[in-house]
């Protein structure tokens, strides 16, 4: 059994499909916050400040340590820095992926809160 039809009319509504279930997906946008380990209290505040700003809008939240100099062979202030982050933020957002050190940067990713568990 076959159906007889208009081959360009069937392209453009599968054309259409594709429009609209593109248009409903989700972009995750990933925003970037970054720190050096030697940071002032109220420098401190405000980037957290805007850590929870971008978690609340849904953004996830890549938080970067730079390390210069003779701070790369201090590694642990970078560790305690991003796990007083993450307890400072945890009603906002979840680390998703741990404090892992790359060459002069140390990274950790926070991910936003369902909105069911609010």
């Amino acid at each position: 059994m076959a159906k007889i039809m208009d081959y360009g009319k069937f392209k453009y509504e599968q054309a259409q499909k594709a429009r609209e279930s593109r248009k409903n997906q989700q972009q995750t946008v990933v925003k970037e916050q970054k720190f050096r380990p030697k940071i002032d209290d109220h420098d401190y505040e405000t980037k957290k400040n805007n850590v929870i700003r971008f978690l609340e809008k849904g953004s996830k939240v890549k938080v970067t340590i730079m390390f210069r100099g003779r701070e790369q062979s201090r590694p642990e202030l970078g560790f305690r820095l991003l796990e007083r982050l993450a307890t400072d933020v945890e009603e906002y957002g979840q680390v998703e992926t741990r404090a892992k050190q790359d060459g002069r940067n140390m990274t950790m990713v926070i991910g936003p809160l369902r909105k069911g568990k609010k």
